[in-house]
């Protein structure tokens, strides 16, 4: 579904992406992982067009998309939601979700897609007149994934939907994370929560530097020494039904 060859970005003289090499295959979670800096987030903002390709190309459903603007690229399927959970603050719940799907005109096509986002997040229900910036951390990321979703995207990009939130939190949207892809729609995550990503994804990409330092299914990272070392600490089994449900704790 999605094809990254030696792609290379820059910000000013530094280069940021050094030869990036990825695919995701349709219906896969798959994780991006790696510590500050490493360049993940990058990744995401280059296959959204927020930041140019310098070199490499970019293939989404087999017709290259690098550099092309950002609302052609969503208008293709992909939708990104960045890390932050930007919400328009003075828009209420509900205003945040339209303006997620401004070209949709059908008032009931509009209505079942709202509908389909409260069926995802209940919370959401009984807050969909109050104002995004009175809500909570969690509250706002829910709101920041249901508005993606109302752009009906074949992918979605998450960067670090965990950031800040408490832990039940974190588990709470990674289930909804989950129940999105079981949806139909392919999800590649930027996580710094290594473990429980793993436990989500099929496939995993660990970045370092701005290369790929090790990819593979999640399984097969889960039993990597090196990353079981920087995650879990040394010598650590991990398995990853007990991990996602919450039976070992993990550092950041």
């Amino acid at each position: 579904m999605l094809k990254l060859e030696g792609v290379e970005t820059y910000y000013g003289r530094m280069k940021v992406l050094q030869g990036i090499s990825m695919e995701v295959v349709q219906g896969d979670i798959v994780a991006i992982l790696g510590s500050n800096g490493a360049g993940k987030s990058t990744i995401l903002k280059a296959i959204s067009g927020f930041i140019l390709c310098d070199y490499g190309h970019i293939e989404f459903l087999g017709r290259r998309i690098e550099n092309m603007d950002p609302h052609e690229i969503v208008r293709r399927g992909i939708c990104h939601v960045p890390e932050g959970r930007h919400t328009f603050d003075d828009l209420t719940v509900e205003e945040n979700l339209k303006a997620g799907t401004a070209s949709s005109s059908d008032k009931s096509v509009l209505r079942k897609k709202i509908e389909d986002v409260y069926g995802l997040f209940p919370a959401l229900l009984n807050l969909k007149k109050k104002k995004a910036k009175y809500l909570s951390g969690g509250e706002r990321q829910m709101v920041a994934l249901g508005r993606a979703l109302m752009a009906e995207p074949k992918l979605l990009l998450l960067d670090e939907p965990s950031l800040g939130l408490s832990p039940i939190l974190v588990r709470e949207i990674f289930k909804r994370i989950r129940a999105i892809n079981e949806n139909g729609i392919t999800v590649v995550v930027v996580e710094q929560n290594v473990v429980l990503a793993l436990g989500l994804a099929k496939m995993g990409y660990v970045i370092q530097n701005g290369r790929v330092e090790r990819y593979g299914p999640s399984a097969k990272l889960l039993a990597d020494e090196e990353v079981r070392s920087a995650y879990l600490g040394e010598g650590k089994y991990v398995d990853r039904k007990e991990l996602w449900e919450g039976r070992i704790k993990v550092k950041r």
